[in-house]
């Protein structure tokens, strides 16, 4: 197989064969061993330390109390063996409203939840330096995990809390929009703000322009059928999707 750094040569190669190329170098898995989860919260520090989201620390490490809630998937993606990126993932429901973005946002997300709306909520988003370098489609790569998550569980919100100069990333790729000004984020030292898209509103259009965001129900079923208290029963087919109200 060609490799990913080859492949960026080929003229007739586009960006989307690249990144399917990517995936399948890609070892995608939940971290369940504390050694999995130590390598994941070492990225974190390395990647918040470098843009200078945090502080140092003694330990090198970078967690906090969400990665134990019952609603949370923390996943490491690896490239021949090595950890790559890493994400987090909160699925959150009316029953189940323990998620990061909720803590800041609760006047926006509240009555979503009241409402019997799905959310998920991806959140500690961070990327090795050196295979960020050699995989520019990385990022995409990761966060498939939670658009594929919105589709799994029919969620109405996939969110994203991100500081401004992020938004251009996630306007383009999933068509997010913000729905909130910056406010200060717990742990971070820049503020954040919130952004959210209507999945079943926009995946048809996301997967004609990026056709390797499509996934199996098979796929999905391997990376999210756990022990999660928000189950694919969460799934309304005739839900009426809606933006997030909030203050004008």
């Amino acid at each position: 197989m060609a490799s990913v750094a080859s492949l960026a040569f080929q003229p007739h190669c586009t960006f989307s064969d690249r990144v399917a190329h990517l995936l399948d170098r890609i070892d995608c898995r939940p971290a369940e061993s504390a050694r999995e989860r130590e390598a994941i919260f070492r990225l974190r520090y390395e990647a918040y330390l470098r843009e200078g989201a945090i502080g140092p620390n003694f330990s090198e490490t970078f967690a906090d109390p969400y990665d134990e809630t019952d609603n949370a998937m923390l996943f490491g993606l690896y490239i021949d063996g090595d950890l790559a990126s890493s994400i987090r993932l909160h699925v959150a429901s009316r029953a189940h409203r323990d998620f990061p973005s909720r803590k800041v946002f609760a006047d926006l997300l509240e009555p979503e939840l009241d409402a019997g709306r799905v959310i998920v909520d991806p959140t500690r988003f961070v990327t090795d330096r050196r295979h960020s370098r050699l995989n520019p489609g990385l990022p995409h790569v990761t966060l498939r995990l939670a658009w594929l998550a919105a589709e799994h569980f029919g969620a109405e919100h996939f969110l994203v809390a991100v500081r401004a100069e992020h938004q251009a990333f996630y306007r383009r790729t999933f068509s997010h929009h913000p729905i909130c000004e910056p406010r200060p984020y717990p742990l971070l030292a820049k503020p954040i703000s919130l952004m959210t898209v209507c999945y079943p509103a926009v995946a048809d259009q996301v997967h004609q322009r990026y056709p390797f965001f499509r996934s199996t129900f098979f796929e999905r079923r391997m990376l999210f059928d756990r022990d999660l208290p928000v189950s694919r029963g969460a799934f309304r087919p005739d839900a009426v999707a809606a933006e997030v109200h909030h203050a004008a």
